[in-house]
């Protein structure tokens, strides 16, 4: 249902060791990196194997987003600073910038050159040779001091997340124009370097006379393969590519970046959306709501094919959707109140006839990846569980937590009465048909949304709920208001949906771990703050290859499901796509990443 929002590369935490591989051996110049040295394509690679070298370049692609970070908003945007907290920004701004490194789709977590040819690492210490072409937009030359100013500034001044995830960056600063010198902890993980290589490189003189903090629709000064063209706030922002950009030829950028424009147009309905698709105001669109794509996709375009669909495999691990409840919330504080909470909603009911059956349930943190908990633990989880058997729940070392599937009525009795014994072992007993604690003090829900498509998921949810003497509303929001309060936790329950990299490390802090519970605009809706959690987080982050990962992994998992954070939603693994008949693609997607409109070209280019 939701769209997705992308997240950075997960670095690493204070606790973790040093990870210096074979390949990432000192006093050598290196084409990559990884998280586990591994890299696919040689240093004397000519392109990424899932592009078309030769694409042609022009034509548009336009679309309505399916993608955000940082500050962005699906829905409108009042600024073009994507990188710090305040203000919607755009959808797709990062195109406008050049980094170090650029990643590679069809690998878990490989970057290779970009701004920077090279990089050398020395224990914590890593020096990127920057590119003599590299130029910004008005034709001055990127150095390494802009880079360095870049990183610095990001740490410092620089989104939440962002701010977070570079933890571990002690300093950047540029030893001459051409080489970038970055020191990270020494207790630093494995994935703070990539996370640093991946961060957009600003000018420096350009923001000698601008305040980085400001929420402002001024056109920042770029360096990457498009510039900001026309756009009108919160209807639509085209991007231009750059005519000669010095890194068209690279080989980590051959056969991407192919159209002329790329065009974002902003609807705050997704129905009045669907129509704008139908009539060609835009050319692309991946469909989220199943009653949309089984009963609308039968307009004239479609018919004579004119407009073409596609269920497109997605084999990447899959995104993440839920309900979260705000455990900050005194109400919600109790497990037993958040598993009651969890047993009104009735899945198979609302899939059969909300959602054509289009979707599995999703019951794990780490849903479609091997990082899954599944079955009792174990040997190597259940080692790094047993040292905290007694703070943890019993079924930590069972079968993983799992909402019961409900009977499909929209009424199951017998979950019901469940959540009933559970709000009265809780101490809420019912008087006056709502729910009440010794003190008097009664629960209620608000779900705070800002979609509106969400309110027939929601009905059976809020009268279950209403069954169990717990009220509940559903309050629709604008945009701006909505992530506004979000960031501020100012919230009962809310919809999230997310999706971690193949190789998660510092983003699990983000989203779990007990400073970002307390950090304006994290990812930790729910409120997470464990000591449990937090140590699995860091020796997920501390695992010294990808099988230890996946068991950190598995326990952190465990835990999660049995804090009863969330009440989970659904997940398929394909992409739904319609577009105009209007472009070429590759025959392969990589498997890390949709990769529209990034590797795809206009059949016929102007």
């Amino acid at each position: 249902m939701s769209r997705r929002s992308v997240l950075a590369l997960g670095v690493s935490a204070a606790a973790a060791k040093i990870f210096i591989r074979p390949t990432f051996a000192a006093e050598k110049d290196l084409h990559g990196m990884s998280a586990f040295g591994d890299l696919k394509y040689p240093a004397d690679f000519k392109n990424f194997g899932y592009v078309n070298p030769d694409a042609p370049k022009g034509g548009v692609f336009s679309q309505v987003g399916s993608s955000k970070q940082y500050n962005q908003n699906f829905f409108t945007f009042n600024s073009l600073n994507s990188f710090v907290l305040r203000g919607d920004a755009p959808m797709g701004m990062e195109i406008t910038f050049a980094s170090l490194m650029a990643r590679a789709l069809d690998e878990p977590d490989a970057l290779y050159g970009y701004a920077a040819r090279a990089v050398r690492i020395d224990g914590p210490v890593h020096r990127f040779s920057i590119r003599p072409e590299a130029k910004f937009h008005d034709g001055t030359k990127l150095m390494a001091q802009d880079a360095a100013f870049s990183l610095n500034i990001l740490k410092e001044k620089g989104h939440p997340l962002i701010r977070q995830l570079l933890r571990d960056m002690e300093k950047a600063e540029a030893e001459n124009d051409a080489t970038l010198k970055i020191t990270f902890s020494e207790k630093r993980g494995r994935e703070t370097p990539l996370f640093a290589a991946s961060l957009p490189i600003f000018s420096r003189a350009y923001y000698a006379k601008k305040n980085f903090e400001d929420s402002t629709l001024d056109i920042p000064l770029g360096c990457g393969p498009y510039r900001v063209g026309k756009f009108e706030a919160g209807r639509y922002i085209e991007y231009e590519r750059v005519k000669d950009w010095w890194g068209e030829k690279l080989p980590s950028m051959r056969g991407i970046n192919n159209f002329g424009i790329v065009r974002f147009d902003y609807y705050r309905d997704r129905d009045i959306a669907f129509e704008g698709f139908t009539a060609k105001n835009y050319l692309f669109r991946e469909e989220f709501t199943s009653r949309t794509w089984a009963t609308q996709y039968n307009f004239p375009a479609i018919k004579d094919g004119r407009v073409k669909q596609r269920v497109v495999p997605n084999p990447a691990p899959s995104a993440v959707q839920a309900w979260f409840i705000n455990t900050r919330r005194a109400q919600f504080k109790d497990p037993r109140v958040r598993e009651a909470i969890g047993l009104a909603f009735d899945f198979p009911w609302t899939n059969k006839n909300l959602m054509y059956d289009s979707y599995r349930r999703t019951f794990s943190y780490f849903q479609g990846s091997d990082m899954m908990a599944k079955g009792p633990p174990a040997p190597e989880e259940a080692a790094l569980l047993e040292p905290f058997r007694d703070k943890l729940p019993p079924d930590v070392f069972g079968e993983p937590f799992t909402l019961p599937e409900a009977d499909g009525s929209g009424h199951d009795r017998a979950l019901l009465r469940k959540a009933s014994a559970l709000l009265k072992s809780a101490g809420y007993e019912v008087k006056d048909g709502k729910r009440i604690n010794p003190e008097g003090k009664g629960i209620s829900i608000e779900f705070l949304s800002n979609e509106p498509s969400f309110e027939r998921h929601h009905a059976g949810f809020i009268r279950n709920l209403a069954t169990l003497g717990i009220p509940a509303t559903l309050r629709f929001v604008d945009s701006v208001q909505y992530r506004a309060r979000v960031d501020d936790f100012d919230f009962d329950v809310t919809v999230e949906n997310f999706a971690f990299s193949a190789t998660p490390g510092e983003s699990l802090r983000s989203f779990f771990g007990s400073q970002a519970a307390r950090t304006k605009g994290s990812q930790n809706l729910a409120g997470i703050s464990d000591p449990v959690v937090d140590t699995l987080i860091e020796k997920a982050i501390e695992a010294n290859d990808r099988p230890s990962l996946t068991f950190a992994c598995r326990a952190l998992d465990r835990v999660l499901r049995a804090g009863r954070y969330w009440v989970p939603h659904w997940n398929k693994g394909t992409y739904w796509l319609a577009y105009w008949d209007a472009f070429g693609f590759p025959p392969e997607q990589p498997r890390y990443a949709r990769a529209i409109p990034e590797t795809w070209w206009a059949k016929q280019s102007g």
